[in-house]
């Protein structure tokens, strides 16, 4: 006789095998496309022309893209989904496939190449970036448990905002998640808070330096000056009262829906807030200064020595080492601290990078027709914006910002200097600024802290919307606001 939990082991043995089959026929189905439908391989293997990927080497990446929102959605997919493992395995068989293009259409040297961009150029120093900071703020512990009323977590909101961009989205993110999770336990109502946490502290809060956010940090190694984005203060402010004021409306409706039971715990069980492992926050300003002074191609620090490749990198790991060794395991312990966030994170986006590398190609390539569509900062920021939600906005970024540089004329007088030589119409590099890291807000992909903050809330016990689910409160709340900015400052 069976016990129950035998039988629900032998049930997600059953659904985990089930689930492997479909993803194994899918990504069958995902091969054949890219093969059969690119009838003039041989054309573009002997063209000495750069070859620009057909439509159909998108499929990967939307593959990916539709597995991510609709997995956790079906029930023979659902417990095979919450392993870390099964995601990177979803993410490393789509990347196989988008390499299998460019190895079937140009050869080994070109996928290569093309792999090696996508992991050396792009998802290391972005994943190490994310890293570093989580694992450097992971040792600073901020604990305490306030009365959950719509000032108290309005305020919190808006600290988190404040912090992001000099300490990075992830670092404030990681920093302030926790408190808020505990200071809103005793309530039952808190969805909407850690969603609007998402667009505040997690994405918009981080656009006043380079460190807030992977684009800015691109934009700064194309030679923006940084403390250019400073000047964003305005469009910053801005957006930030409006959600704000939004959130503590929407709280207030929800504060009044808790049973009195609820709300008298929650105000009898209070403790102040209480900073501990504060030697962490030296390591979080050498990541700052590692983002500012090292720059590959650049002399470092004036002393004629020329950072090595990845040498930033090697930097940052080295501050999170040394913030794992300092740092008292009974911090760490009390902040709940584990790699799972992190660890999904880094196997999603190692496949959202690859598969990424079509689309962006084709983007680029297109760059004449989009100069001719995209006309005026207002069109910049939405169309940067609208593929940052699907695409990462660091390379979107890129893109549209190789873009506006070719449409910036030698006379302009509205134009930004470049630090490597070259300008870019101001006007046009706001919109995509603002594009990038506001809209990255838009989806659970669109930046990297997004999805940490949603393993961290469902965790603690908070049930976040689904894929589309999230998309519906982001483009309630968050679209109007966008409207407004660009009306006042597009």
């Amino acid at each position: 006789m069976r016990t129950s939990g035998q039988a629900a082991t032998s049930l997600r043995v059953v659904h985990r095998k089930r689930a492997e089959v479909v993803l194994g026929l899918l990504s069958a189905a995902v091969v054949l496309c890219a093969v059969v439908f690119h009838e003039d391989i041989p054309a573009w293997r002997t063209a000495g022309t750069p070859h620009v990927p057909s439509l159909w080497a998108v499929i990967p990446f939307a593959g990916l893209l539709l597995s991510i929102a609709t997995l956790p959605l079906v029930p023979l997919a659902k417990a095979w989904w919450e392993s870390n493992s099964s995601k990177l395995i979803l993410a490393l068989s789509f990347s196989a496939v988008a390499m299998s293009y460019y190895l079937f259409s140009q050869g080994c040297e070109r996928a290569l190449t093309t792999l090696e961009n996508a992991l050396l150029d792009e998802y290391v120093p972005f994943i190490v970036l994310l890293f570093s900071l989580y694992v450097i703020s992971g040792g600073i512990s901020l604990k305490g448990d306030l009365a959950a009323r719509p000032g108290t977590n309005t305020v919190l909101l808006g600290v988190g905002a404040a912090i992001a961009s000099f300490v990075g989205t992830t670092g404030a993110s990681m920093l302030l998640i926790r408190p808020l999770l505990q200071t809103n336990s005793e309530r039952k109502h808190v969805k909407h808070t850690v969603i609007f946490f998402i667009f505040l502290v997690s994405n918009i809060g981080g656009c006043l330096l380079p460190i807030g956010d992977p684009p800015l940090f691109l934009g700064y190694l194309k030679g923006v000056g940084f403390l250019w984005t400073l000047g964003l203060w305005p469009q910053w402010l801005a957006t930030c009262a409006i959600l704000l004021t939004v959130y503590y409306c929407w709280d207030r409706i929800a504060y009044r829906k808790e049973t009195p039971r609820d709300i008298a715990l929650d105000e009898t069980q209070r403790t102040n807030f209480t900073l501990s492992g504060k030697l962490n926050l030296l390591w979080l300003l050498g990541v700052v200064l590692c983002v500012a002074l090292v720059k590959p191609g650049e002399r470092f620090l004036g002393l004629g020595i020329e950072p090595f490749p990845l040498m930033r990198e090697l930097l940052m790991l080295c501050l999170a080492a040394l913030s794992l060794r300092f740092t008292r395991k009974k911090i760490r312990t009390d902040n709940e601290f584990n790699y799972h966030a992190i660890l999904e994170v880094a196997a999603l986006f190692i496949g959202i990078f690859v598969c990424m590398q079509a689309p962006i190609e084709i983007l680029r390539a297109n760059g004449n027709s989009l100069a001719a569509a995209l006309s005026s900062p207002a069109r910049f920021f939405w169309a940067t914006g609208a593929l940052s939600s699907f695409l990462d906005n660091a390379p979107t970024y890129v893109v549209f910002f190789e873009t506006a540089a070719t449409m910036t004329p030698e006379s302009a007088t509205d134009a930004v200097s470049l630090a490597g030589g070259g300008t870019i119409l101001q006007s046009l590099l706001v919109a995509i600024s603002l594009g990038a890291v506001f809209m990255g807000a838009m989806t659970y992909i669109g930046n990297g802290p997004n999805f940490m903050v949603k393993a961290i809330a469902e965790r603690s016990g908070v049930p976040m919307p689904s894929f589309f689910g999230y998309m519906a409160y982001s483009c309630a709340v968050l679209i109007p606001p966008f409207i407004i900015v660009t009306w006042m400052f597009l």
